[in-house]
């Protein structure tokens, strides 16, 4: 449907706002416009498509209209609680003014950094904008590199980018660096014998790189998607913070399934869900953590965060081979059917891409069911800023030694081990290993005879 120019005109307008996207996330970057000025566009309708270091997302209209401006482009950076676009309603516009359509959230302040001790200089780090006074984009990654080592703008731009439109990449900055390094030790000026040398700013130490892998014939060359590049850099960075300890129990998972084969039809008919073994673990995880409230712990430099919330993220595995994991907020407020409802209801989405950043945010405490695979056991790595995660093996029936009344006996059981990785900065192998036998031991006492 096309409108005239005077029609638009005449139109009131109302503010597409950036929409809030999780506790954590204070800006997304622009990925693509699925609609473009004189559109009309429907209640509820996606306008455009964004992205944080979180989750990609979509942005709905508010209301219906028309697509009168576009605020930004593809590409830009937008903070929380900016007009990204302007809408045309139908109706009088008063004094060509306009409405926001979300109430703007204000973005959260930066954290002034401690200051150095005075018999040292601390470099001062320069906030960079999002463009330079030429009008050169940088992204958030690239930005955030820059910043860390102290690169100002002007330094940033003479960077040769070899991204679309000739813009930084991350590989361009980290590539660039090591000869930066090299440029700031040779800088130092001459001096005679009766003037001290200038101070000269320190030479961060870098770490040292991996060795490029050289190809081979037949070699395909598989570009990382957005997703498992921070995925990677989340694993890396997990591993870098926090000395990771695992102890395994195994849990003899007998009564649970007994009582779900039991139980599973009755509770698919009544509830409209199918109920699997994750929900009935994580029931036992929040139990285990109310006895031990140091795991649902984060550790903030030397001090630890004790967390009142119970969040528990569930790792999920997705189509495309990627990972991601979604969280049950309060998760220690649902009973089993809830937390059944709350584990399909996720995975669903996540599978179909429909998450909100903020269903992947807040998470306290994490569970990777890696017996879905059929893996026995496996050592998983800590999902940041948490100190611990539990994997889930495959149940598995063996042989086992068993107590009756008549003396010891050998039975067919259910086994599934569980595996426990914790932060030992914060976590000894006395809690570690003590929290995930109780788990175990609330698995083992299950009642058979319970209602769901």
């Amino acid at each position: 449907m096309a409108f005239r120019n005077k029609d638009i005109k005449d139109m009131a307008q109302v503010e597409l706002i950036m929409p809030k996207m999780g506790e954590s996330v204070a800006e997304a970057t622009i990925t693509s416009w699925l609609k473009e000025e004189g559109d009309t566009i429907e209640a509820d309708e996606s306008v455009v498509e964004i992205a944080t270091d979180k989750v990609d997302s979509e942005v709905p209209s508010t209301t219906a209209g028309v697509l009168i401006k576009k605020l930004f482009n593809e590409g830009d950076v937008v903070q929380v609680g900016q007009a990204i676009a302007l809408i045309g309603t139908e109706g009088e516009a008063s004094g060509g003014g306009t409405v926001s359509s979300a109430p703007a959230e204000q973005a959260p302040a930066p954290v002034a950094a401690a200051s150095a001790p005075a018999a040292v200089a601390a470099p001062v780090v320069e906030k960079l904008d999002t463009k330079s006074d030429s009008g050169k984009f940088f992204s958030p990654l690239v930005r955030s590199i820059a910043e860390k080592e102290g690169i100002a703008m002007n330094e940033l731009e003479s960077i040769p980018g070899t991204g679309k439109d000739g813009r930084v990449t991350k590989k361009d900055i980290l590539n660039y660096l090591p000869n930066r390094s090299a440029e700031i030790a040779t800088a130092a000026p001459a001096t005679n014998g009766n003037t001290a040398p200038a101070a000269q700013p320190a030479v961060k130490q870098e770490a040292p790189k991996a060795a490029p892998v050289a190809s081979m014939a037949g070699d395909e060359i598989i570009e990382m998607d957005r997703m498992r590049k921070l995925i990677a850099d989340h694993m890396v960075m997990s591993k870098k913070t926090s000395p990771h300890v695992t102890s395994y129990v195994e849990a003899d998972m007998t009564n649970i399934v007994a009582w779900r084969e039991k139980v599973k039809n009755e509770f698919l008919k009544r509830e409209n869900e199918k109920i699997t073994f994750t929900p009935i673990i994580m029931e036992a995880i929040i139990k285990a953590i109310k006895d031990f409230p140091m795991i649902n712990v984060s550790v903030d430099g030397d001090k630890i965060i004790k967390r009142k919330n119970i969040n528990i993220g569930m790792a999920t595995a997705l189509p495309s081979g990627n990972l991601i994991v979604p969280v049950i907020k309060n998760a220690d407020q649902l009973n089993l059917v809830g937390l059944t409802k709350a584990v399909n209801d996720l995975a669903n989405r996540a599978r179909n891409n429909a998450l909100n950043p903020d269903d992947i945010s807040g998470g306290t405490y994490t569970l990777t069911n890696v017996g879905t695979f059929g893996n026995v056991m496996g050592t998983p790595i800590i999902n940041q800023p948490q100190v611990a995660i539990m994997a889930a093996g495959a149940i598995q029936k063996k042989p086992a030694v068993i107590e009756t009344p008549a003396g010891d006996a050998i039975a067919i059981r259910h086994k599934m081990f569980l595996s426990h990785a914790y932060d030992h900065r914060v976590v000894d192998g006395a809690l570690g290993g003590s929290f995930v036998r109780r788990v175990a031991d609330y698995l083992e006492s299950f009642d058979v005879n319970r209602e769901f």
